[in-house]
């Protein structure tokens, strides 16, 4: 099964380029959990023209066989409008064809807004770890302690979706869509040294579940 990746976006000031790019751990994680990563280019959408109205990318999804999409971290909301645009796009085609969706850090942020939801800042977030606070259901498919990069979060979790967990601080760190294959975690699954299988097993099941 393939897995379109949404794709950070870098100027590189020395070569004059705007390139996309992916942690290589990443691809790592999604192959790890049996699935053929795919990462979409930011450059298939046109400006000029509504989220969902790209039939670019439409195009592109359909010819690679995309199955499942991860929307992935990096880049503030707001800064690279390409790259908004093209998550925006990726999640309005996966909607209408009720495609799975994993949005980590960022991704989980870009969901939370596209369901209406208002991003704010927060302290103590940044290259820390947080013990996530949870329901007794939840309990068993998450490990208690979480990586934490980012200095955003969604102030409320949006009306379509339910709250999975909190940071010990009381922040919105996981949540799952009310009826959509839609799933969202504001922590890195890739960047711990060793990867935590029942991350990738509640990966998985939503992809599976999904289809």
């Amino acid at each position: 099964m393939n897995i379109g990746i949404s794709q950070r976006v870098d100027n590189i000031e020395a070569h004059n380029e705007w390139r996309d790019a992916l942690d290589q751990r990443m691809n790592a994680w999604v192959i790890e959990a049996g699935f053929i990563p795919v990462p979409v280019p930011n450059s298939l959408v046109d400006m000029s023209l509504l989220g969902d109205s790209q039939p670019m990318l439409e195009r592109w999804l359909h010819s690679l066989h995309i199955d499942a999409l991860l929307l992935s971290g990096g880049n503030n909301i707001g800064e690279i409008p390409k790259r908004d645009l093209t998550e925006n796009s990726l999640l309005t085609w996966a909607e209408k064809n009720s495609k799975p969706v994993l949005g980590i850090c960022r991704g989980m942020q870009m969901m939370g807004v596209y369901a209406g939801g208002k991003l704010i800042e927060v302290e103590g977030h940044v290259k820390t770890r947080h013990q996530l606070q949870f329901d007794d259901h939840n309990r068993e498919k998450f490990v208690e302690s979480v990586n934490s990069y980012h200095n955003q979060v969604l102030e409320n979790c949006p009306d379509s979706f339910k709250v999975l967990a909190k940071s010990d601080d009381g922040n919105l760190e996981a949540m799952v869509h009310k009826y959509l294959p839609w799933e969202a975690w504001m922590w890195h699954p890739e960047r711990e040294t060793v990867f935590v299988k029942n991350f990738q097993e509640r990966f998985k099941d939503l992809v599976h579940h999904g289809k």
